[in-house]
């Protein structure tokens, strides 16, 4: 590419280029004027990326525009060089990078970092072979006339129209071939499809069922496991428009499709949807953005469903999608739960303190006997994740890092911090000076040593973390997995286990009891129908409205549930909030300089809460707190403005530790 070492003279038409540099400095989120070479003036083009001085080093920038007059006052400094040609930064992606900046209260920046991948030049360079022509199967719309309106929601699709909706996958449901049906039919009128999934495993399945219907070389899958070169080659494919169909996890949601006419989203409740770095856009936000934006379609779906995606519902922005409750019966195993009454409690003692009650042992016993594999979920992998004090039962916390301490295995010589990775090998209660500890939770490696001894004999699995089994066979078997980790067994399982109820309803945390119900499902959702003998099996009570919900398999009723109770104290997504992490002063700071919208609610400060990442750039050993700011629905983009405006403000005072500002995180408290 040219360099601006040796000009000659400035570009005939339109000699100045408007550019975003790549800083992260919020006061610096504006777009600066140089002026471009004529030899570098074909390939300065709006998209590409570029080099220019600023502040007396180089730094990367995107050109925005070409312009013929500036609105600097004084000497413009020139380009220095032309990177690559190609213009990655498209105005679709462009105009949504926008949205998401001002949305979330961050830097363009950031944004455009987590929306276009690193170059790589050599891979850019390679000639990039044309695809066979594209053909579509045709679509049989039979699996979707179960659901109320599923059938015509294909339809809608396939004629074009922005049709947008909530899915609620019925149990058992190969979610894949569904979600590949709407996408052959977006294809087929001929526009893109852009699918949004959790984690590998669900872009390994997604990505099987689309090649049943469009070809092959119309479909790419992104995710960060491909490594940086044959990631880029990808999205590179993506931008030119030899891709038709892009399945991807959270980041590909920025993907440039062509065309876009159809966006998915598939459990948009798990956690990895969210983007741990800033400005900490959620992918289900980003897609509906998206799908407002370019007045496309929407589809959200999974087997349960969150207060946000129910108040699209409510709000008239998106349909439901919802199978009667005659299929619903038929698809879903029997639910079983430790039953409140005094026959039960005279029957099965036990059941509500031991960890694996009768009604458990025997629903396994009876899936083994049918020759049938039982699932067991545990909440935490590892074997036993969590400890506490044995007399006063404080957690037991690392000395360096405030993490939790665990034991990684049965003959460990001593705690480790599973944030921190330090060892403990001497434990002493910081509360009460005892050495004497307790297992808070059992993790997934004791459980099926545990398991093992109850059923001698049976084959035990383990699927979690790093060891991820992907299928099992359908023959008698006890598989010990973390949520998440469940293999797909290939006739369903026999039964289901769902154990340490109290570890994922305790949480003191809003989404507790959303997300329980979710990874509930998620298990349950493998198990066989009631016709076929399936039974789950769940450790808890089952007065608890949780285990209600999934007694009777009615995710919509818990959502709506969740909203109300949200909406009657003031909580996302009834209402936008805002929470400002730092030490105490700078958070203070940053407060008296916002120009808070009418309505807001200023609430703290209090601790960073336990399990928070403390904000980068604070000095070790400061203290962080948290102040939480809240404000009507429609006022929601009003404080996101006033915000960014303030940490522009205290950016370029320079007098200020840097503050974290989180819109609508996941986890408030």
């Amino acid at each position: 590419m040219s360099s601006g070492k040796a000009r000659s003279a400035a570009a005939e038409h339109e000699p100045i280029a408007r550019v975003l540099p790549m800083l992260s400095v919020p006061h610096l989120d504006r777009e600066f004027d140089y002026l471009v070479s004529a030899e570098q003036s074909d390939d300065a083009q709006p998209g590409v990326r570029v080099r220019v001085r600023f502040s007396g080093r180089l730094v990367d920038a995107f050109v925005l525009e070409r312009r013929s007059d500036t609105d600097h006052v004084g000497k413009l400094g020139w380009l220095d060089r032309v990177l690559s040609a190609e213009p990655v930064l498209t105005p679709e992606v462009r105009r949504l990078a926008d949205a998401v900046a001002a949305r979330y209260a961050g830097t363009r920046a950031d944004v455009l970092r987590l929306a276009i991948p690193p170059r790589h030049a050599r891979v850019e360079k390679q000639p990039h072979p044309e695809p066979a022509p594209l053909s579509v199967k045709p679509v049989d719309p039979a699996a979707w006339s179960v659901y109320g309106g599923g059938e015509q929601y294909l339809k809608a699709l396939d004629d074009g129209r922005a049709a947008r909706a909530i899915w609620q996958a019925l149990p058992g449901e190969r979610w894949a071939d569904r979600l590949a049906e709407a996408a052959a039919a977006t294809v087929n009128s001929g526009r893109g499809v852009l699918v949004i999934v959790p984690d590998q495993g669900d872009i390994d399945a997604m990505h099987a069922a689309a090649v049943r219907y469009v070809d092959e070389d119309w479909v790419v899958a992104l995710s960060a496991g491909l490594g940086p070169s044959q990631r880029y080659r990808r999205w590179l494919s993506v931008l030119r428009g030899t891709a038709r169909l892009v399945i991807g996890t959270r980041s590909a949601v920025f993907a440039p499709v062509g065309g876009l006419g159809l966006v998915m989203v598939w459990d948009d409740g798990d956690d990895t949807l969210a983007e741990p770095r800033a400005p900490y856009p959620h992918a289900r936000e980003v897609a509906m953005l998206r799908a407002h934006q370019l007045r496309c379609a929407a589809l959200i779906g999974g087997y349960a469903r969150t207060a946000e995606a129910q108040a699209l519902v409510r709000s008239g922005w998106a349909h439901d999608l919802v199978a009667p409750r005659a299929a619903v019966r038929a698809a879903a195993p029997r639910v079983v739960a430790i039953e409140d009454s005094g026959y039960a409690q005279e029957r099965d003692p036990a059941a509500r303190t031991a960890r694996l009650p009768s009604m458990a042992l025997q629903a396994a016993r009876n899936a083994l006997e049918r020759d049938a594999p039982v699932l067991v979920q545990v909440p935490r992998r590892g074997y036993v994740p969590a400890l506490a004090c044995g007399r006063c039962r404080a957690v037991a916390r690392c000395r360096h890092c405030t993490g939790p301490l665990s034991l990684p295995d049965r003959d460990a010589a001593g705690a480790v911090c599973r944030w921190c990775g330090r060892g403990e090998t001497t434990l002493r209660c910081a509360r009460c000076g005892s050495d004497a500890v307790r297992a808070v939770v059992v993790g997934a490696r004791r459980t099926a040593e545990e398991l093992g001894r109850a059923f001698a004999g049976t084959t035990v699995i383990t699927s979690g973390g790093d060891a991820m089994v992907p299928t099992v066979a359908s023959a008698p078997a006890l598989v010990v997995a973390t949520p998440g980790a469940e293999p797909v067994a290939a006739d369903g399982y026999g039964a289901a286990l769902l154990l340490d109820s109290w570890a994922l309803l305790g949480r003191q945390d809003l989404r507790a009891a959303e997300d329980t119900l979710r990874r509930w499902m998620a298990a349950a959702a493998l198990v066989r129908s009631r016709t076929d003998g399936g039974v789950v099996a769940v450790v808890a009570e089952s007065a608890i409205p949780t285990v209600q919900s999934l007694v009777r398999w009615d995710p919509v009723g818990h959502a709506e549930a969740e909203l109300d109770a949200r909406t009657e104290v003031g909580l996302p997504p009834a209402v936008h909030m805002a929470a400002v992490d730092g030490i105490p002063a700078s958070v203070r700071a940053l407060l008296d300089a916002v120009e808070m919208p009418d309505g807001a609610d200023v609430l703290g400060p209090v601790d960073l809460p336990i399990g928070a990442r403390r904000p980068p750039g604070i000095p070790p050993g400061s203290s962080v707190s948290r102040m939480l700011v809240r404000v009507p629905r429609g006022s929601g983009l009003a404080l996101a403005t006033a915000l960014r405006r303030a940490i522009g403000l205290l950016s370029a005072r320079h007098d200020q530790q840097p503050v974290r500002v989180q819109i609508d995180p996941l986890h408030i408290g």
